[in-house]
């Protein structure tokens, strides 16, 4: 005779999941944070040692200049002039209700220069210029291209990084100062032309707002915002993974960390210059008092 099997068990045994340790997933993360932010400033004090050692090849500057600045041209021109219309439009209603329309040269002028035209042309040129450089050293990095640069005997960061990093460092001021430039044209001739504002009066105030600190405050910031363009792009294709994924991963990461830290910089350069301009004001006064 058979065996009759047993009847199963009415009441099943629960398994237990171990519950979630959140404190380790947080300490984890932060400390992976922290070793990717000592990573970054390793290669940012690798560049600047190597900057300061030995300048490029002028063959290698005049690409970067080239790929950086000519070509970036047409985006930023467009983009100041379509700011400084865009704050035209938006600040003539309120202006014309206090009968103050004529200050909307100062007003446009001042913005563009001191706050708008740098960011938004650091913002601009960080989509361009940043997620094409993390891209294009990342494809190095996957092809093995940066390996074999080593086995030749030439360095990355000096060959790649360094020409790259001058070109942000002295065409995205310069590419700041066109977006500037068109900015304040393209909202003088929505004001003067299209909002019949006279022109005598548009222009003696936006010489009157906009002083010489003002300009070289917002060239300042533009100084900081180019730098770390280049370095966080540059560092985001240095470390990017295997794969076209991470070459994508790479170039949205250095668009995204670079816009976040043009945000940042503008708060505490702001806030700097702010304060610095509250000093020379107070000694402007005192000096104008004592004579």
């Amino acid at each position: 005779m058979s065996e009759v099997p047993a009847p199963p068990n009415e009441i099943q045994e629960t398994q237990t999941v171990p519950e979630n340790d959140w404190f380790s997933d947080v300490l984890g993360a932060c400390a992976e944070r922290l070793v990717a932010l000592g990573t970054f400033a390793s290669f940012c004090a690798d560049t600047f040692r190597w900057l300061c050692w030995k300048i490029p090849r002028w063959e290698l500057l005049s690409q970067s200049f080239y790929n950086i600045g000519v070509l970036s041209l047409p985006v930023v021109m467009l983009t100041g002039m379509f700011i400084g219309m865009v704050l035209a439009v938006q600040c003539y209603t309120q202006f014309k209700a206090i009968s103050m329309e004529s200050a909307l040269g100062g007003v446009i002028s001042l913005s563009l220069v001191r706050e708008l035209g740098p960011v938004l042309a650091a913002t601009m040129l960080a989509g361009r210029v940043g997620s094409a450089l993390a891209a294009e050293i990342g494809t190095m990095r996957v092809t093995e291209q940066i390996d074999a640069l080593t086995a030749m005997g030439a360095n990355p960061l000096h060959y790649l990084v360094v020409p790259r990093f001058l070109a942000c460092l002295f065409l995205i001021p310069a590419l700041t100062v066109i977006a500037d430039f068109t900015g304040v044209f393209g909202g003088a001739f929505y004001c003067t032309k299209i909002l019949d504002i006279n022109d005598h009066y548009y222009w003696t105030n936006a010489k009157e707002f906009v002083g010489l600190f003002d300009i070289i405050a917002g060239m300042g910031k533009s100084v900081f915002f180019g730098s770390v363009i280049a370095l966080i792009s540059c560092h985001q294709g240095f470390h990017c993974k295997d794969g076209a994924e991470g070459v994508g991963k790479a170039a949205t990461q250095a668009f995204v960390y670079s816009f976040v830290a043009i945000l940042f910089l503008d708060l505490m350069l702001g806030i700097i210059l702010e304060r610095i301009s509250s000093i020379l004001g107070i000694t402007v006064t005192v000096m104008k008092g004592g004579m």
